[in-house]
């Protein structure tokens, strides 16, 4: 298979926003490979499920050296897999610290960590997080201490990786959504969440595919969080 054309690995690409970028990827001519639990293998022969659980590294292996196989390169990372638990401080378990510090962090580090080291031999590459507003705009209606430990961790790795890897060519950007409007969100839900944004409404996929699609494309951007939030990040 020829190795012309640049490849794009997503996390978290089962369904809702990571599903989105899968599309929007091939509609760009990229050939993906698709990382998450569930993930089925397409009838696109552009396409590589790699099923697996993102906090193991042998995923993050797996989803690398695949990719490599069969493609043979990987160009860009979307870190989009993400768990979020909104509790009291007091009330989390050891088990919620335990998930969400092995998927959000770990498995940013171990899937990041393996394609930089590609991006390296080709002095090209994009890695983009997928963080959340409330790392900037803390909300007394969303206690999530948690969401702000693991996702302001990525905020902070975007920008010390955006500066260790510029002279390589390599960037490193963040998308830090407000709430989107995803299954994880029932429907009786959205009047009150649409009220947590100053726009009045909750985000859509397309918006954070927009702005990844963005960054994509914004060669001179990288160390940059964009906040498609409503305006959360900005006041109320």
């Amino acid at each position: 298979m020829s190795t012309e054309r640049k490849v794009a690995v997503i996390t978290g690409a089962s369904q809702g926003i990571g599903a989105a970028l899968m599309a929007a990827y091939r509609d760009r001519g990229y050939r993906v490979v698709a990382t998450a639990r569930s993930i089925k293998q397409a009838s696109d022969d552009h396409v590589l499920a790699v099923p697996g659980d993102i906090s193991d590294r042998k995923t993050a292996e797996r989803a690398i050296s695949e990719g490599v196989a069969r493609f043979g390169r990987i160009d860009t990372l979307v870190n989009n897999a993400g768990i979020f638990i909104a509790k009291p401080f007091t009330h989390y378990t050891e088990a919620d610290l335990s998930v969400m510090l092995g998927v959000n962090l770990a498995g940013f580090f171990h899937i990041t960590q393996l394609a930089i080291a590609e991006m390296e031999k080709r002095r090209s590459g994009h890695v983009v997080q997928i963080t959340t507003s409330l790392v900037d705009h803390a909300n007394s209606h969303v206690p999530s201490v948690l969401a702000s430990v693991t996702k302001g961790g990525l905020s902070a790795a975007t920008k010390s990786l955006a500066i260790e890897y510029a002279k390589l060519g390599i960037r490193i950007n963040a998308v830090a959504p407000g709430v989107i409007k995803t299954p994880m969100h029932p429907v009786e839900t959205h009047a009150q969440l649409a009220s947590f944004h100053p726009l009045g409404r909750m985000g859509e996929i397309s918006d954070i595919v927009d702005a990844i699609l963005y960054l994509e494309s914004a060669s001179f951007v990288t160390g940059e969080t964009i906040h498609v939030d409503g305006g959360q990040a900005a006041g109320h």
